[in-house]
């Protein structure tokens, strides 16, 4: 007899977790899918093994909404040292250079950052996973070979000095809220650049990736040790996350949402930006508001018509 495939659709939800010092978010998401018994696992976001703080985890058919859920701004507290550069820009690397910056003062540090804030361009740093030619920029660091990247555009929305501690090295904590794919390593980094004596990061903790916070965030080890039953019954479910990120639009007439789940258009796009779409609780996808086409369709025309004899109409769930 052979042997019953496992459906990797059996959970459909995101799970918001507070990853620990230590694991990869590869680690992590390796956790989740055993945990979960599936294969479909990813995530929205990666964290250094040393950083900490909100990974957001998608399983099954939503792994789909990855790229969605993934696009908003970022928030991290952080924490620098000045005068010391290394060759990962963060404390895991090799130092570089030592620079006595007990000149610094907490005042120049703060007239540093505000010349940050707004769009910059950042070189991605070696140790990162953007690809150059084809290859990955940490697979060609591992071997000792440095290439040049192109300076990419990113936004630092909010900069603001949190703590300072002078001395021949003086430490700084902040806060910055920022685009997807700004490195605060290069940020700390720059910094130190722009006052003269270098900088590195010794800590990172990202405490909101888009609408999902610490407040939303579960123990890993509780996948592990704890009733791990419990904790995956607490995801988010699809629509909830996506509600979350995006612009709401709702479709009342059956027949209209029919269409959508067949591959139509919105008759009357809203504007610019992806919205997601639903019939009453019911995610019908992702529409490009300028053109009306369907970037994702999530509920399908048999879910739609199976779910039409036990779903409330939009006017009953009222």
């Amino acid at each position: 007899m052979g042997r019953r495939r496992r459906r990797s659709d059996d959970l459909s939800g995101v799970l918001v977790l507070d990853k620990p010092a230590g694991p990869t978010s590869h680690d992590v998401v390796a956790t989740v899918r055993r945990a979960a018994g599936q294969h479909r696992v990813g995530h929205t976001g990666t964290l250094d093994p040393a950083a900490t703080g909100v990974l957001v985890v998608c399983l099954g058919r939503a792994t789909r909404l990855v790229s969605f859920l993934q696009a908003g701004h970022k928030t991290y507290e952080a924490r620098l040292v000045l005068g010391v550069e290394t060759d990962s820009q963060d404390a895991d690397g090799a130092v570089v250079a030592r620079r006595d910056a007990r000149h610094i003062d907490e005042h120049q540090l703060c007239e540093a950052l505000t010349r940050f804030q707004g769009v910059i361009e950042q070189v991605p740093p070696m140790v990162s996973a953007v690809q150059v030619d084809g290859q990955r920029l940490h697979e060609l660091a591992r071997r000792g070979i440095e290439v040049d990247r192109p300076a990419r555009q990113v936004t630092i929305h909010d900069l603001v000095l949190d703590g300072f501690t002078p001395g021949e090295h003086p430490q700084a904590s902040f806060l910055v809220t920022c685009s997807a794919g700004t490195y605060v390593r290069t940020l700390a980094h720059d910094v130190g650049r722009e006052l003269g004596v270098g900088a590195s990061l010794t800590a990172l903790r990202r405490v909101a990736n888009g609408p999902f916070s610490l407040d939303d965030a579960h123990d890993p080890q509780e996948l592990v040790a704890g009733d791990r039953a419990g904790v995956l019954r607490r995801c988010l479910t699809p629509a909830e996350a996506v509600a979350r990120c995006l612009p709401r639009l709702e479709v009342d007439d059956a027949a209209r949402a029919l269409r959508l789940a067949q591959g139509g258009r919105l008759e009357a796009p809203p504007g610019p930006g992806v919205h997601a779409v639903f019939h009453g609780a019911r995610l019908l996808g992702v529409y490009d508001g300028a053109t009306g086409r369907p970037a994702l369709v999530w509920t399908r025309p048999e879910e739609l018509a199976a779910a039409a004899a036990t779903d409330p109409t939009p006017d009953e769930a009222g």
